[in-house]
């Protein structure tokens, strides 16, 4: 499959295989693939020396640029084996796009998004082995790019590499499909208009750390980000984009330079919209939402993402207060795209949005 690809390969010696992990004791990005891809691109040569090769640890200049101006850019995709045990990827191209756009205001180089599909196919083919058949088991993949360059300067590196790293993962969240409990941060923000928000970059995520701890702390799985001028406008969670459905009009905020542009978002809209739902994109406050469940019009409120698809929100923990959402159940639409979401990613269910492409 990699013959065409002008790509070389390494295959791990049989003797150094890892013992692969049992269905029950996966967790979330805590194994990893006997295999990986790396490619590197510097000013003169382009992006060379490609290869899929064992997975390994990385020797790095203390110089990197990566480590002291945060050049890092990144994508999270899953394969699924299907019940035939055919092996699905689900919309990778448009990963790798949103990975170029990323790229593009990071001021990294733009990588070729069909080929790297193509890269990517012959990756999980080679490591087939470790997608998981358990229901609610995938395996994630984590395309990355980090600046390399050993200097120490204010500017875009001259250096990078890009790698393929792949996980055989569970359920990121414990509660699965269930409700969560959501944080409502009013004092620490994500990102503003005119930064980074809506760039799948590291540091959103380190600067999102010190919330985490404290919505932890109060009992809670995540944090529910507001907009960064007035701390009013819900913007989205660490790690999904966020869907109200309030008097059976599903509700979201736009996109406007500040929330990541999610593929699950994308798709959770064209599924949503093809069952006759009325969707719209707009600004929604936490004043809202809140007025909404005690008035009994807000019916449920749900993130949607490639780690957990579709999670349900139970519960809002806004200003020392729970307000209970649609009784602490997980919502109709809620559980109606959760299932077949997933029964079109792992490929039991006609792809009417070509959204599947098959690997092998």
């Amino acid at each position: 499959m990699w013959e065409d690809l002008e790509v070389a390969l390494e295959k791990i010696e049989t003797g150094k295989m890892k013992k692969k992990p049992s269905s029950d004791d996966l967790g979330f990005g805590v194994h990893f693939t006997d295999h990986m891809f790396l490619m590197k691109w510097d000013k003169a040569s382009g992006w060379h020396d490609a290869r899929i090769c064992p997975y390994q640890d990385f020797v790095m200049n203390p110089a990197s640029m990566v480590f002291h101006y945060g050049q890092a850019i990144f994508e999270g995709m899953k394969a699924y084996r299907g019940k035939d045990g055919q092996l699905y990827l689900f919309r990778p191209q448009d990963n790798f796009e949103r990975m170029n756009r990323s790229a593009i205001r990071m001021c990294m180089p733009r990588i070729q998004a069909e080929k790297m599909v193509k890269v990517l196919k012959a990756l999980v083919y080679l490591d087939k082995e470790w997608v998981p058949a358990a229901e609610g088991t995938t395996l994630y993949i984590r395309p990355t790019m980090i600046a390399v360059e050993p200097a120490l300067g204010v500017r875009p590196a001259a250096e990078y590499y890009f790698f393929i790293i792949m996980s055989p993962v569970g359920s990121y969240y414990v509660e699965g499909c269930a409700p969560t409990k959501i944080f409502v941060s009013d004092e620490y923000v994500r990102a503003v208009k005119g930064g980074v928000g809506e760039v799948k970059t590291t540091g959103n995520y380190a600067a999102s750390l010190y919330m985490s701890e404290i919505a932890k702390k109060a009992g809670c799985t995540q944090v529910l980000w507001l907009d960064a001028c007035e701390h009013k406008y819900i913007e989205e969670v660490g790690t999904s984009n966020i869907f109200f459905m309030l008097d059976d009009t599903l509700v979201t905020p736009p996109l406007e330079g500040s929330i990541l542009g999610g593929i699950t978002k994308a798709s959770v809209i064209q599924l949503a919209g093809s069952w006759g739902v009325d969707i719209v994109e707009r600004k929604i406050s936490i004043d809202e939402v809140l007025e909404a469940n005690d008035n009994g019009i807000l019916q449920e409120v749900f993130g949607s993402g490639t780690a957990a698809v579709i999670s349900p929100v139970g519960e809002l923990f806004y200003k020392e207060k729970t307000h209970v959402i649609n009784g602490g159940q997980t919502g109709k639409l809620s559980a109606r795209l959760y299932t077949e979401l997933q029964a079109i990613q792992n490929g039991s269910q006609d792809d009417r949005f070509k959204w599947v492409q098959r690997v092998g």
